[in-house]
């Protein structure tokens, strides 16, 4: 392998910022911000929005959304235009 073409690869403090569950892995990614360990060590500590631990597809909690509200809003905004048009084409 080329010296000096590989970024550094050092262990990472990942957490979940839903959950605030951490684990240590090892990642190219940098942070200002640093977290102690349990070893002791000091490492960066980067700050994600998703993790196994929040991800509904790894929990099985599944976020319903509000599908009704956006077709009634979809139906009130436009008022059935599509179905007018489709008429007036036969």
């Amino acid at each position: 392998m080329k010296n000096e073409i590989h970024p550094d690869y050092h262990p990472v403090i990942i957490q979940d910022g839903n959950t605030g569950h951490k684990f240590l892995t090892r990642s190219t990614m940098t942070s200002e911000r640093t977290d102690t360990w349990e070893d002791g060590n000091e490492y960066p500590l980067v700050v994600v929005d998703v993790t196994s631990e929040s991800h509904p597809f790894w929990t099985g909690a599944q976020r319903l959304m509000d599908t009704a509200g956006r077709v009634e809003k979809f139906n009130k905004r436009f008022g059935g235009m599509a179905r007018r048009k489709k008429k007036s084409a036969n």
